[in-house]
């Protein structure tokens, strides 16, 4: 189980984003605590603000009074409600926060079900409550209630997260934001590649597919990157994600430095022989393209390829596991190009490895034409589109929500786009 801890100024926004996903059956409220009982059951955010007013009023000096924590057991943990009650209410009372108001909310809008606890760190005499060490409390609380409660240790989850990373998006399921991002939050902190196709033939392995946007927004040039979810055929099968969803690391700024950083460093890795080798190795014993993509998986390396409407291939990416790099076939050398394969796997003319003293050379005949281009192309309409909420009441109180979302594991994306749309509001207005 891992806890995050956010911190923020406006109660009034963080409670009305819980609230916005009960009334919208994406959450519910599970537990409260020194918060006023209403007749029927039922809470609103006015309701609730009520319990912590003697709390805010009383406070002395200091500025970030909220505190908007998130607790994130591993999904194969199937927690029950009264287990989550009984955690919260655990973990509260370790970190000092047993005597404080708060409200516990069950997010079910995402495979990874989870917790908010919303409530203030002032204490009735507006004082504020330590927070000394407090990361290193949470997290030595979180390992003793895995350990009571029998719930997956987040250690052990860390250790295998490069695991999960690498898990196929399935188009079919829910949570497809979810799925997305934490492929591509991971891919460039782990992998070396240089150019934008290299980056989608690493992305196909996982069902996605990412597309350059180029345009005006609001009357300025624009240049971004929208991801969508492909099927079993390759075809999309999403809506467009864009990049902002995710992160910068996604974005179209970070990709180019990314292919920058890339090149200097493959300029000084051993990969690329190492990695031919493996290929021409490879190109002795197979005998067609599903054998030859097969010995070569088994050495850790996949192969893409890229073809237009009539089967010719015009791209071929190498993805080597072992040492993190992605090659377009041309840059490991023009003997391993689109061509040769197109002549070997649609012309039957099989490329011959022949050994020199200190080297090996493939000999082959290769086809010149032209071939077409990944080009970037007009998506602005879509980004310019955004939904947002419409209620002015809803807007005014949530004005100053910011940054107080808890970073949960794994990463809610939801409420990432939802406190990026609530700062795009505020500067909105204030331009006005």
């Amino acid at each position: 189980m891992v806890a995050k801890i956010g911190r923020g100024q406006n109660l009034t926004g963080v409670l009305t984003y819980n609230q916005l996903k009960v009334e919208k059956e994406n959450a519910e409220i599970l537990f409260t605590h020194k918060i006023q009982e209403t007749p029927d059951g039922h809470y609103s955010v006015a309701q609730m603000l009520r319990s912590f007013e003697p709390y805010l009023l009383a406070n002395r000096k200091t500025e970030k009074t909220v505190l908007h924590i998130s607790l994130n057991p591993d999904p194969k943990d199937n927690v029950s409600d009264e287990k989550f009650n009984t955690v919260a209410q655990e973990y509260m009372e370790k970190m000092g926060y047993g005597e404080q108001p708060y409200v516990v909310f069950k997010h079910t809008d995402i495979e990874r079900t989870h917790i908010h606890i919303v409530s203030v760190c002032v204490d009735e005499q507006g004082r504020k409550i330590s927070d000394s060490y407090e990361r290193r409390r949470s997290m030595d609380i979180c390992r003793k209630l895995e350990e009571k409660y029998q719930l997956t240790c987040a250690g052990e989850k860390e250790s295998k997260q490069d695991e999960k990373a690498f898990r196929v998006v399935d188009y079919k399921s829910n949570d497809l934001k979810g799925q997305v991002a934490s492929v591509v939050r991971y891919l460039p902190k782990k992998y070396a590649f240089q150019s934008f196709g290299e980056y989608n033939a690493l992305l196909s392995l996982f069902n996605i597919t990412a597309e350059e946007v180029k345009g005006e927004l609001h009357g300025k040039p624009k240049q971004g990157v929208v991801y969508f979810v492909l099927n079993e055929n390759g075809k999309k099968a999403s809506s467009p994600f864009k990049a902002s969803l995710f992160g910068k690391s996604a974005g179209y700024i970070e990709m180019q430095n990314h292919f920058t950083a890339s090149k200097e460093i493959l300029k000084e890795s051993d990969a690329r022989p190492t990695i031919r080798k493996k290929i021409e190795t490879t190109l002795q014993s197979a005998i067609d393209e599903q054998d030859f993509k097969k010995q070569l998986t088994e050495k850790g390396i996949n192969v893409i390829t890229r073809k237009n409407d009539t089967g010719r291939i015009y791209g071929i990416t190498f993805i080597d596991h072992n040492s993190k790099t992605v090659w377009n076939g041309s840059r490991l050398g023009k003997e391993l190009s689109a061509n040769v394969f197109n002549d070997w796997w649609n012309n039957g003319l099989q490329p011959e490895v022949k050994n020199s003293e200190n080297t090996k050379t493939i000999s082959i005949k290769t086809v010149s034409e032209n071939l077409p281009a990944e080009k970037p192309h007009d998506l602005f309409d879509f980004l310019s589109n955004q939904s947002t909420i419409q209620s002015n009441d809803i807007h005014s109180s949530i004005e100053g929500f910011g940054g107080i979302l808890p970073e949960a594991q794994g990463e809610d994306y939801q409420e990432q786009d939802f406190a990026n749309k609530m700062k795009k509001k505020k500067k909105r207005k204030r331009g006005q």
